[in-house]
């Protein structure tokens, strides 16, 4: 592949000729167009996961800068059609994500990181510098039961550099190239100490391996090809992108509630929720805290859309390009909620949910058939749980006949639709809940700092913020 020499002249002479061809020009020659807003809650199948990643993405990946499934993959950048029967993949991930696990086995995890965060030595601080400082901690805790010195410096450097990829995301940028060759240079080792600890999990050499992602994902892939060991390391690094979203969601939200420039709505509703029994459900599906937070998210949008592979028709060979469908602009459509811009917290009252009966759903839609027949995957982790799925493709727990289901309208967009709804999206929701209990409870009260010079920290993808917001407590 020739690089334009225009291109070459613009960019840095420290970047090498590697870099330069793939990871550079794949990004300058690609194109991505938006997709349009579903009318229902579903991403058709001619919209494909199978690889649909930016082009660029692949060396941070693989060693040889391109997919190769052979040394692990993750279910998401994998077809339908390669997840095994009735999306089988992405029901072992989801299997270790419930809310039920969240309130068994991970809750104190997350009190813990909180705790430390709101720490009496961190008021008046920019606080999502100090949430980076302890992040990882309770990354790697939650997916394999490491943290503090069990967690080499290695590990969370290339955690930290490819959060700083994420962020900045153009690889013309120098800042995005050191990071990214970072992230080359010290893969093998997070993925040979990833291993390691999936062994630790495996011979029970962690403390309360039940309390990790990787217990669920080894009890329930069985070592399958649709969840294989290599598959699960892959997932534990991939999962930088995924939880991404935490940060720039809990930012978004200090911003929201910011004494000096909360929206008014967002701080009443916050008042009205906590003050009036917030995790006791009163209708609905949905507790009031429950609401409050889904509609953050339809708010902030935690994930900005969700990217596709298309075959297209140019000349004589088909070839493969990228479609992104917007998840703020779906969320905000008028043709699914009045006052798309007005936030309630109550228009969840009586939503569609993915625990709705499929086939009168499915009539309703206007489908002669159920697009996506319910298929119960049974847990083998020793729970009564199914991971099912509605007749859209949405991914939902069954717990010791409880549903856990999630809002099932094209209306709610922040994590996608169908099949393709992000894994963690329960998990992040109780995430986001545990936070707004410790602000309630705690007297917390977010301020915007009088800062010269913020600093910048990359948050998610394509995002890079101020980090200028700090707390008070007890006013």
């Amino acid at each position: 592949m020739t690089t334009p020499d225009a291109w070459v002249g613009l960019l840095p002479p420290a970047f090498d000729p590697d870099y330069i061809e793939r990871a550079v020009v794949p990004f300058l020659s690609s194109g991505e167009y938006v997709g349009e807003r579903p009318a229902l809650p579903m991403i058709d199948l001619a919209l494909s996961k199978e690889n649909a990643a930016p082009p660029h993405f692949w060396g941070m990946l693989y060693d040889g800068w391109a997919p190769d499934p052979k040394e692990g993959t993750t279910v998401f950048i994998t077809g339908y059609d390669q997840r095994g029967p009735d999306n089988e993949r992405k029901k072992i991930y989801a299997s270790a994500t419930t809310p039920d696990l969240y309130a068994a086995k991970y809750a104190p995890k997350v009190h813990g990181f909180l705790t430390r965060l709101f720490a009496d030595t961190n008021t008046g601080k920019p606080l999502m510098h100090e949430y980076y400082e302890n992040y990882f901690d309770l990354y790697w805790d939650l997916h394999l039961g490491a943290t503090g010195e069990a967690v080499p410096p290695e590990v969370r450097t290339i955690g930290s550099s490819f959060t700083a990829v994420l962020g900045h995301w153009y690889p013309t940028e120098d800042v995005v190239r050191e990071n990214f060759m970072r992230v080359r240079e010290l893969r093998p080792l997070l993925k040979e100490w990833i291993d390691r600890r999936v062994q630790a999990v495996i011979d029970g050499d962690v403390q309360d391996p039940e309390a990790t992602f990787v217990h669920y994902w080894l009890r329930n892939g069985q070592g399958g090809e649709h969840f294989r060991r290599e598959d699960i390391v892959f997932e534990c690094f991939h999962n930088f992108l995924a939880f991404s979203q935490w940060g720039n969601t809990i930012y978004r939200t200090m911003a929201l509630l910011d004494t000096d420039h909360a929206d008014p709505a967002v701080r009443s509703w916050f008042e009205r929720t906590m003050t009036n029994s917030p995790d006791t459900a009163d209708e609905g599906a949905f507790t009031p805290l429950d609401r409050y937070v889904m509609e953050l998210f339809r708010t902030v949008s935690p994930n900005g859309g969700s990217l596709s592979t298309v075959t297209t028709e140019r000349g004589a060979e088909p070839r493969l390009g990228s479609v992104l469908t917007l998840h703020p602009t779906a969320s905000r459509d008028p043709r699914h909620w009045h006052n798309p811009d007005e936030f309630d917290p109550d228009r969840y009252r009586t939503v569609p949910t993915s625990a709705d009966d499929a086939e009168t759903t499915s009539r309703h839609a206007g489908f002669a058939r159920c697009p996506f027949p319910p298929a119960p995957f049974t847990v083998k982790d020793g729970r009564r749980a199914d991971l099912t799925n509605s007749a859209f493709g949405a991914v939902y727990g069954v717990v010791d006949g409880t549903a856990y289901p999630v809002c099932d309208t094209a209306g709610y967009a922040p994590f996608g639709f169908g099949y393709r709804r992000c894994g963690g999206e329960q998990l992040t929701t109780e995430f986001v809940k545990e936070f707004l209990r410790t602000v309630w409870s705690r007297g917390i009260t977010f301020v915007t700092l009088d800062l010269e010079h913020p600093e910048k920290l990359p948050v998610s993808p394509r995002t890079v913020i101020d980090d200028d917001i700090g707390f008070r407590q007890g006013s």
